[in-house]
């Protein structure tokens, strides 16, 4: 039999393989406590349950119990003392090996530049633990609980109001989701686009394979639009081989799109006002569904922030934004603003219970954004990140000025425009420098028009303060 106890401090589980008589419980109970023993399991000096415990929790004869301990007390295994008890005596107890220390490979990186990522030194520590205290004392009891599968009514009634205030996004805490990143909700739009009959989805001509992926494994496919110096080409959106036009409120034979429209990644520019409007022109005129990626909106260094497409028509764009960036991608916590016609297909794709994103840290966020520590992080980061892209911009002017830095008005990277041919061996370079760098072919979707510029892309908000001087110096020395 298998059996278990929690006495005295001691949760150990014992596979005692009892027989019927009194002698086979015995032999098996006195096993098991030796292997617990020689195994590790019971740590010298650890105090055991007294007899009559032991007894009750294996449902056994308590005398059984003391014949046991009195065995191994015997062999040494064990120590009894009037007083203190029966304890696990001290000898050596061979213990699992320790895994061997990470070390950093030969060659690998000792800089990273690589785009994506904030500065995760930085994230506010002791803000959070104070909103996590807040929120914990304040917490229902059925926060416990699996909870709405749209995610706790306390985070979307702070970010409808957030992202009402700082984003121009109109949202009603019914219409919105919470999902694990942007990775999840980008998932269950696809799988709820797929099961509408959609065969494809529009994306931009430089992007992230992952979200390519994604929708890949949704059973989508993905069409690039041209891109230029006004941002993805919107005016196309109509042609392809998209699963037809539609029109009215449902998008059961609906065309997607998916955009970063504030700020392109990787190429950093906004969409232009006109295409803007194209592209909610045409998801009304043919039942379109548009996908906006809001990745780093509150980054914006240089005038106003460029509000969220979704404004135009909440009917028409699934607003999407993550605290990945603001915060750190470790808390798996993104949102998704949804249309009325797709927002309980999305809810019913999610689960009948919430499942990924913890209750506890959506209280936590939702404390950290309703006490106005979010918008204090957030300035505070702004202003850091816009130094670095400063000092970025000065370094290269004075140290490689045949480099332009583009994209630059926002966010947490920059593109450096190369000269022509050079990408692969300034990457090449950097590797020798121990400096992990990305150039943007990279990001090119690979039925994308070829590109015709080289250029790296460069997350100067990636690294930890004390390590961005030694990062800017190494970039520095590999460009021409």
């Amino acid at each position: 039999m298998e059996e278990s106890w929690a006495t005295l401090g001691v949760d150990l589980h014992l596979e005692t393989g009892a027989e019927a008589t009194r002698s086979g419980v015995r032999k098996g109970l006195t096993d098991a406590l030796r292997e617990a023993v020689r195994g590790g399991r019971l740590a010298p000096g650890t105090r055991l349950p007294s007899s009559r415990s032991l007894a009750v929790d294996l449902g056994i004869a308590r005398n059984t119990v003391a014949d046991a301990y009195a065995d191994l007390v015997a062999e040494g295994w064990l120590t009894a003392r009037q007083g203190s008890g029966t304890r696990v005596a001290e000898r050596s107890v061979p213990r699992p090996a320790e895994p061997a220390p990470r070390r950093r490979a030969a060659g690998g990186p000792t800089y990273d530049l690589m785009p994506g990522t904030p500065d995760l030194s930085a994230f506010p520590r002791a803000a959070w633990l104070k909103a996590a205290r807040r929120a914990m004392a304040t917490a229902p009891n059925d926060a416990l609980g699996y909870g709405d599968p749209r995610g706790r009514v306390e985070l979307r009634t702070a970010l409808a109001d957030y992202l009402s205030r700082a984003r121009g996004v109109r949202a009603d805490p019914d219409r919105i989701v919470i999902c694990a990143g942007f990775a999840q909700g980008l998932s269950l739009l696809g799988g709820v686009l797929r099961a509408r009959g959609q065969r494809e989805v529009t994306v931009e001509s430089y992007g992230l394979d992952v979200h390519w992926d994604l929708l890949k494994r949704a059973g989508l496919r993905t069409r690039p639009l041209p891109f230029d110096e006004l941002g993805t080409s919107t005016a196309e959106l109509g042609a392809g081989s998209g699963s037809g036009s539609g029109s009215g409120s449902g998008f059961g034979s609906a065309k997607a799109v998916l955009l970063t429209p504030a700020h392109q990644f990787p190429m950093g520019v906004p969409l232009h006002p006109d295409r803007r409007a194209a592209a909610v022109d045409w998801a009304r005129r043919e039942g379109g569904l548009i996908l906006e990626d809001d990745y780093d909106g509150e980054f914006r260094y240089d005038r106003q922030p460029v509000g969220a497409l979704q404004g135009l028509d909440p009917d028409r764009v699934v607003y999407l934004g993550t605290a990945s960036k603001s915060l750190a991608p470790g808390l798996r916590l993104g949102w998704m603003v949804l249309p009325e016609p797709i927002a309980a297909e999305v809810v019913e794709a999610k689960g009948g219970a919430e499942w990924a994103c913890g209750a506890l840290d959506q209280l936590t966020l939702a404390e950290f954004i309703t006490s106005g520590a979010y918008d204090r992080h957030v300035r505070g980061a702004r202003l850091r990140y816009r130094r670095r892209r400063d000092q970025l911009v000065a370094a290269l002017a004075a140290r490689a000025p045949e480099v332009r830095a583009t994209g630059i008005a926002a966010g947490l990277h920059a593109v450096l425009e190369l000269p022509p041919g050079t990408e692969r061996t300034v990457i090449q370079a950097a590797s020798w420098q121990r400096l992990a760098v990305q150039g943007l072919s990279s990001f090119r979707h690979p039925l994308a028009r070829p590109a015709e510029r080289d250029a790296l892309v460069v997350g100067y908000g990636t690294p930890a303060d004390h390590g961005w001087a030694g990062a800017l110096e190494a970039l520095c020395r590999v460009l021409p």
